[in-house]
């Protein structure tokens, strides 16, 4: 099944239907009810503090004719003059949809207790924002159970039936004619491209944690098509129709085209108020969620960088996300305005993270960039560029095989921000390489040092986990990593920043034997701070090394073979550059 709107076909799909089993969708029933003050919805849930109508699988047409379907909650009494939270989604809004907190190791560092039942997965909770005078529209997208059409991943497409779904909205006899869009991952990546349509009543929107690029920062990161986890995510999507079949558009896509440059929002043309919500362990939105906040046009912004998962932090910090909403949907004189524009966690593995430490911008305006040049007769760092030359090779494919160097820290150091790898390369018996790198914390005496995102029932944030290489990067975090395949190397130069090499992946260079290229790697954004003793530790090899964030999916498309060699020396500039703040 394919569709053509933007000059090539996009493939579908059959989504799951919407009454097999494993969809857990309750069935089309419009309806309203109400859930009374003091009413548990689920065992173990938030009782209710006020009394909610629920408006259930009311019908929204969209510019083309179809029609979503959306639940809409409201307190009792309010008729009228009611700011409205939107919860856009694919997995279904009634919340036992295809992915739950149930089907997350740990319920995702979520409790039952946390929350009253009536959410939608990674979207607020109607129990609370109904509380203090907001409605809540759960929304079953274009294609999702009983909406009609078929499922979208994000694009241009979604944005405008989101545009559509606001300006409905603020026709509604209870809007106050004021609209704020909310939600983690897909709910956040969502919110960049409906507010790049700009609907008139769009009054702001909190996007956390959600990629601005689906083809650099998840489906191909680095050239390297990587599926598994988006493919696991489809083939749980259930409707009456097609689901994009992404794993397909790689496969038919492999460089950049139209296709991907429809799942890229336009960040500039986002003006509305904007808090921006993110962190550096999150192993598939970090990047773009800074990207989008130093992307938009909004002069009315602001960033918090917290220090634990996605969430665990979201669905803890509601009082926060209120006083924004409040200001821009309310019109409420509480001081938002004057909230720091960012607020920073730096992680402090085997310490003491800081939280919340006000700054100006992002990147910060002491940053440093610091070279670190490899050194691969020692397997070291250090300032200054080694005079002998040197290359360490190893086997791309066997686990054990990498290449290690690590720096001992003279005195206190704090890294905040882009870091930027660059490796002199070869490749021996092939004519390409797919590298993979991490950024690791070492204690003084060689220990990796990695931190909880979120805890896990019986730990303590003071016990940092054993062994982080070997958990879940859901839970641990092991360090910051880069991708990149080295026939994709290209970067434009007007597009790329210090630290932030942007990579067009529009032609493929192949290497001859014998040839050596630099590859730059865009390592993803960390904020971490190292004591005098403690050591940085570099580690590069042809596979993940660690921290992989939902096990036992099927891993990337890597095209290695033979050996890669990487030279260090005089001639061959090898170093990863950081962005030392302190």
């Amino acid at each position: 099944m394919t569709q053509q709107d933007i000059g090539i076909q996009r493939v579908f799909r059959k989504a799951r239907p919407a009454d097999h089993p494993d969809a857990r969708y309750p069935g089309f029933r419009p309806l309203q009810k109400t859930f009374r003050a003091g009413t548990q919805v689920r065992e173990g849930a938030l009782s209710l503090t006020c009394d909610i109508v629920m408006d259930q699988d009311v019908a929204v047409e969209m510019r083309d004719g179809k029609h979503i379907y959306v639940d809409i909650f409201r307190p009792v009494g309010h008729d009228q003059s009611l700011p409205a939270l939107v919860n856009w989604g694919p997995y279904g809004k009634q919340g036992g949809g295809a992915i739950t907190f149930e089907d997350l190791p740990f319920r995702g560092g979520v409790p039952v207790s946390a929350l009253s039942g009536l959410e939608m997965f990674e979207g607020v909770d109607p129990g609370y924002w109904c509380q203090h005078g907001y409605a809540v529209v759960n929304v079953d997208a274009r294609g999702v159970m009983s909406s009609e059409g078929d499922i979208h991943c994000w694009g241009r497409q979604e944005g405008r039936d989101g545009h559509d779904l606001v300006e409905w909205i603020a026709r509604q006899p209870w809007s106050n004619g004021k609209v704020g869009l909310t939600g983690t991952s897909w709910l956040a990546i969502v919110q960049w491209f409906i507010a790049a349509e700009k609907p008139p009543h769009l009054a702001a929107i909190s996007p956390c944690e959600g990629w601005t690029d689906l083809y650099r920062t998840d489906v191909v990161r680095g050239g390297i098509p990587d599926t598994g986890f988006n493919d696991h995510m489809l083939s749980k999507f259930s409707g009456g129709g097609g689901v994009e079949d992404i794993p397909a558009m790689v496969r038919a896509n492999p460089l950049m085209n139209e296709y991907w440059q429809d799942k890229i929002p336009d960040l500039a043309s986002i003006d509305v108020p904007t808090y921006v919500i993110s962190s550096w362990t999150n192993l598939i939105h970090a990047v773009g969620t800074f990207n989008g906040w130093r992307g938009i046009a909004s002069q009315k912004k602001w960033m918090r960088v917290h220090n634990s998962h996605e969430w665990n932090d979201y669905y803890t910090e509601f009082e926060d996300l209120r006083r924004f909403f409040d200001r821009f949907l309310k019109d409420v004189d509480n001081g938002w305005d004057a909230v720091p524009k960012v607020r920073l966690a730096v992680l402090d593995p085997g310490g003491k993270d800081t939280v919340d430490r006000p700054e100006a911008d992002f990147p910060l305006a002491n940053t440093q960039y610091t070279p670190l040049y490899l050194d691969a007769t020692s397997g070291s760092m250090a300032l200054d560029k080694p005079q002998k030359a040197g290359s360490v090779d190893y086997d791309p494919v066997d686990k054990a095989g990498r290449a290690v160097f690590t720096h001992r820290f003279e005195r206190d150091t704090e890294i905040v921000g882009y870091i930027k790898l660059r490796l002199w390369v070869e490749a021996l018996e092939a004519d390409d390489l797919d590298l993979y790198a991490e950024v690791r914390k070492l204690d003084a005496d060689g220990k990796h040092l990695g931190c909880w995102t979120f805890l896990p029932p019986g730990k303590s944030r003071d016990e940092p986990p054993e062994n982080p290489e070997n958990q879940s990067g859901m839970v641990v975090f092991s360090g910051a990593k880069g991708i990149q395949r080295a026939s994709l190397r290209a970067t434009d130069p007007k597009l790329s920043g210090p630290a932030i090499p942007y990579h067009t992946f529009d032609r493929v260079e192949k290497l001859t034997p014998g040839e050596v290229v630099a590859v730059d790697i865009q390592i993803w954004p960390l904020g971490m701070r190292w004591s005098a003793g403690q050591q940085i530790q570099l580690v590069v090899a042809g596979h993940k090394v660690s921290g992989l964030e939902f096990p036992g999916l099927a891993g990337p498309d890597t095209i290695n073979r033979g050996r890669h060699v990487i030279h260090t020396g005089p001639d061959y500039d090898s170093h990863l550059l950081l962005p030392v703040t302190g």
